[in-house]
């Protein structure tokens, strides 16, 4: 494998950890929290305080994804609109009341920021998708020229 590839599989392993792990971490604390004690409350909110995970992640992974000439709509569109989402939810919660507690958490204004959060948090499943298959096509060029040599 050349140093071009092999930097391409660091990115997308970083990277694609790095994605998944703010998805991951609010199931796990569920679990375990309702595994001691018999109480279910999932963070929705932890994807977006995790953002510099999730940022760093995305710059892995779009770096591999160029790397390996793979994924890089998947990728770089699924960030876009995370970047979009968790800025104008941010924006909305500021412009409407509710970050500073002026305004109470109903409403049309709660089911904007609340929307934005979630399609941040499906653009970053999204970007942990395309992040998994950018790794199985990493995987595939690397079996390639592995079966033609038999």
């Amino acid at each position: 494998m050349t140093k071009k590839a092999v930097f391409a599989w660091i990115l997308a392993i970083a990277g694609t950890v790095l994605v998944w792990l703010p998805i991951i971490a609010p199931l796990f604390f569920s679990l375990m929290l309702l595994i001691r004690a018999q109480i279910f409350r999932l963070d929705y909110l932890m994807p977006a305080e995790l953002f510099p995970l999730v940022l760093a992640g995305a710059i892995a992974l779009i770096a591999g994804a160029i790397l390996a000439r793979s994924r890089i709509k998947l990728i770089g569109g699924a960030f876009g609109a995370a970047i979009a989402l968790v800025l104008g939810g941010q924006a909305l919660a500021v412009i409407t009341g509710l970050a500073s507690g002026e305004t109470e958490p109903a409403g049309w204004p709660w089911i904007l920021v609340t929307g934005a959060i979630g399609g941040y948090t499906l653009c970053v499943v999204a970007m942990g998708v395309g992040g998994c298959l950018l790794l199985w096509d990493l995987f595939r060029q690397r079996r390639a020229p592995a079966a033609q040599n038999e």
